[in-house]
């Protein structure tokens, strides 16, 4: 009969990967606030039996529906154009004829002539989501001319139907618009664009990085606006999305109306394959290095053409077991040695899953971001990798000869 003080022993990495599988599928519906990864490590640990890992691993489903999860889609498709000019608009408190261009997690976006309205449907926060957080950071941006920062013109409740509403100028594009559009279709975007783009970027999170110690967290392309189709300037760029941004002052619960201590931030953050990897296991201490992290994978996609990392979307099974997996098999398993902060995580990514040798080790980054001159390939390199204290950060970015648009090999 098998010692039962010696179930871990028999617990294979397949099941162990199931069990993180079932957790993830059942975090929406369960309205469990740790992420897969920790509930199973903490289970592994903590267990005295197999029966109770088990049980710890599938939870009972609650009756109470659990908020849309931040990972949730960004927006649903707007209706065609033609539609939209035809139909008539609405009238959102001083704005007539606004018309509807998408919805989120806590509101939906209108235009109105040369302003856009983010109305606030979703009347309670859901963490990290503060509308009236997000509207005080901004102001705050504003006030000290942070660079390349979204302005916020203003902020009203509509008298109608009481939302709140963050009034903002209208951007006709994003860099994602311009990464599913551009032809030829699997061709990189041209050097001096993406230059414009990513001084823009890196103005923006050196700002926020150092002078403000804000982590906007959600880094991703669509959150980089153009004011024009063929931008020239950084000044035609603006980094929006603030909606789940973390400020040292307004996020802590000292104030009254947040829930994020600095070594206690929300995991579920970022947005699909610009996930950081410190986020997936389980590190509520994370810093600045998430924003650089995504800035660099968006930057290969630049490239590319697409994602580099695959992340199922957020709906289907096994998503974030789905990213983690692509990081693996394109950077490589992380050990200790490769990655040591991991070793403080609540989740290390040590002794638990398939060894990779990962692409770059075979390909080098000159096969993962092919196109990309050398500096660029540089670039990226000193942003994607998995100790956050490495990354590349915003100021240094701006330094590097590619971005100074030098002549490259």
């Amino acid at each position: 009969m098998a010692d039962p003080t010696n179930w871990r022993a028999s617990l294979t990495a397949s099941e162990r990967y199931d069990n993180i599988q079932s957790l993830t599928n059942g975090l929406a519906t369960r309205g469990l606030s740790q992420s897969a990864f920790e509930i199973e490590s903490e289970a592994y640990k903590t267990s005295t039996s197999r029966e109770e890992y088990n049980a710890a691993c599938n939870p009972p489903t609650s009756n109470v529906e659990a908020p849309e999860s931040a990972l949730a889609a960004s927006a649903t498709p707007a209706p065609e154009a033609n539609d939209r000019e035809l139909s008539p608009g609405i009238t959102i408190g001083d704005y007539q004829d606004c018309h509807y261009i998408a919805s989120g997690v806590t509101a939906a976006v209108y235009r109105a002539q040369t302003r856009a309205l983010k109305v606030i449907v979703e009347t309670h926060n859901i963490e990290p989501h503060s509308p009236q957080r997000e509207a005080k950071m901004l102001a705050s941006l504003r006030a000290s001319n942070a660079p390349n920062i979204i302005p916020l013109l203003e902020t009203f409740r509509d008298p109608q139907t009481q939302n709140f509403v963050l009034v903002f100028p209208y951007a006709p594009l994003t860099l994602a618009d311009l990464l599913t559009t551009q032809q030829p279709p699997s061709s990189p975007l041209p050097t001096p664009l993406i230059r414009t783009i990513f001084t823009a970027l890196f103005r923006a999170l050196h700002h926020l990085h150092t002078h403000e110690s804000i982590i906007h967290r959600d880094i991703k392309p669509s959150a980089i606006l153009l004011t024009t189709p063929t931008p020239t300037h950084p000044s035609q760029i603006h980094l929006s999305d603030f909606g789940t941004a973390w400020h040292p002052t307004l996020s802590p619960p000292t104030t009254g109306d947040g829930t994020e201590p600095p070594t206690q931030k929300v995991l579920e953050v970022g947005t699909g394959a610009y996930r950081a990897p410190e986020t997936l296991f389980g590190d509520r201490a994370y810093g600045p290095g998430i924003d650089l992290w995504a800035a660099g994978t968006t930057l290969a996609e630049c490239f590319l053409r697409r994602p580099l990392f695959d992340s199922p979307p957020a709906h289907e099974d096994g998503s974030q077991l789905g990213l983690v997996l692509s990081l693996f098999q394109t950077l490589g398993t992380p050990t200790p040695e490769t990655w040591p902060e991991a070793r403080a995580f609540r989740t290390p990514p040590f002794e638990m899953y398939r060894v990779f040798e990962g692409r770059v080790a075979r390909e080098g980054w000159e096969g993962l971001v092919p196109g990309a001159g050398e500096g660029w390939r540089g670039l990226v390199e000193g942003m994607v990798r998995f100790e956050s204290g490495r990354r590349v950060t915003a100021g240094e970015a701006l330094e590097f000869p590619c971005m100074k648009g030098e002549a490259e090999t």
